[in-house]
């Protein structure tokens, strides 16, 4: 099969086409632009010449774009696409219906929305791991000759959301009942893991969305059905929250254990930290992974349901990875076995404090884990599952 492969600056990438080449397909790579919006009828007429002239069988890209599909259609070509952010507004484009839509989410919730709305063209499909890639960058000597190396026992590798465009800070002149509710609801549900009540308690509330809206003038698109509710929630409120728990738990785990940070905000600072700054995803993150005795996951809250990605590059480079609960992960991986999960903050620091105590058991669940990665969830695991649908 010919895959026109849409590339932009998008994980996974060089491990999606390995995976397509090695399971015997030809790929023919085409550098796109996001910017194009759907209802520029020269941006679709360009890229539906573009995809004819590939003379390709189908179409894949990570993330869904509207432009792409409208495209497809016109051509009655199948257009795969795989979306890996999250919350990501565009999959609720009236496009997503189209028939030549395959289009697969990591977060099982998503899809049940989609499924339970009677569209059929939403699959849901788990994030997967180059294992062949992370299991040949085994020389740690050579690596660390560049002066790199991890200070601490414990890492986490992600954003901190203190860089620009938290739009949480732009609702300065909300009435103080909007405000407190919202600090309320946000204290709230960062007691809970597994289940997010936040779009559901701004629905029954919309008088503090319109207060909001003065401040920060969220619309759904003319030619989408995302609610403003969904906008408040997963763009504003569940970041903050994420933001808020992440310095909070970070800080304690810091203090107490010392912490490896690998963040965009090189200025940041917290006792017991060494923030080492952004990390290369390809060249230097599965050494991070490989080498820390505790790799931490603590999810967007806007992922509902599902497994980040981070999770299976830490478990597919070999490393312990302890989690918050996501219910997905119970769908194919076992607590205690594969992977660890914390379900408070005291749980997360008396679990770092029990696994960096037993090494041997700790050792035991990474390899389960990266063996479980290995046999069952590598992307061409997932290449095979795509393709099946069509």
């Amino acid at each position: 099969m010919k895959i026109f492969f849409l590339t932009w600056k998008s994980f996974g990438n060089e491990d999606v086409i390995d995976a397509f080449r090695k399971e015997g397909h030809e790929v023919v790579e085409f550098a796109y632009s996001d910017k194009d919006e759907p209802d520029d009828a020269a941006a679709v007429a360009k890229m539906t010449r573009q995809i004819r002239q590939a003379a390709a069988d189908c179409v894949f890209s990570f993330n869904y774009f509207p432009v792409v599909a409208l495209a497809c259609k016109e051509l009655g070509m199948p257009y795969l696409s795989w979306i890996y952010d999250s919350p990501y507004v565009r999959i609720y484009h009236y496009s997503i219906a189209y028939p030549t839509n395959y289009v697969f989410v990591f977060d099982s919730s998503i899809y049940l929305e989609f499924h339970n709305a009677g569209i059929q063209t939403v699959h849901f499909l788990p994030m997967a791991a180059n294992t062949e890639r992370l299991n040949a960058m085994a020389d740690f000597k050579a690596f660390q000759k560049t002066g790199w190396r991890n200070a601490c026992e414990v890492a986490f590798i992600g954003s901190l959301y203190t860089e620009a465009h938290n739009f949480y800070d732009r609702l300065t002149g909300i009435r103080d009942y909007t405000r407190g509710y919202l600090e309320g609801l946000m204290a709230a549900q960062k007691q809970v893991y597994g289940y997010n009540f936040v779009q559901e308690t701004l629905k029954a509330h919309p008088e503090l969305i319109e207060d909001m809206r003065q401040f920060l003038p969220m619309t759904p698109g003319h030619d989408s059905v995302e609610s403003v509710e969904y906008l408040f929630a997963q763009y504003v409120i569940n970041r903050q929250i994420t933001a808020m728990e992440r310095k909070e738990l970070l800080g304690e785990v810091a203090e107490r254990f010392g912490l490896d940070l690998y963040t965009p905000d090189q200025d940041f600072r917290m006792k017991g930290c060494t923030n080492h700054g952004k990390v290369d995803y390809y060249d230097m993150a599965p050494y991070v992974f490989k080498t820390a005795k505790i790799n931490l996951n603590i999810s967007l809250r806007s992922i509902l349901a599902g497994m980040p990605l981070r999770a299976f590059d830490i478990m597919g480079a070999g490393g312990f990875l302890l989690t918050n609960f996501q219910p997905d992960f119970l769908e194919f991986f076992v607590p205690g076995e594969d992977f660890v999960y914390f379900e408070s903050r005291v749980d997360l620091m008396d679990k770092i404090a029990y696994y960096l105590a037993h090494e041997e058991e700790r050792r035991q669940i990474a390899e389960n884990g990266h063996r479980k990665i290995e046999e069952q969830h590598t992307y061409r695991h997932r290449v095979r599952e795509m393709l099946s649908c069509l």
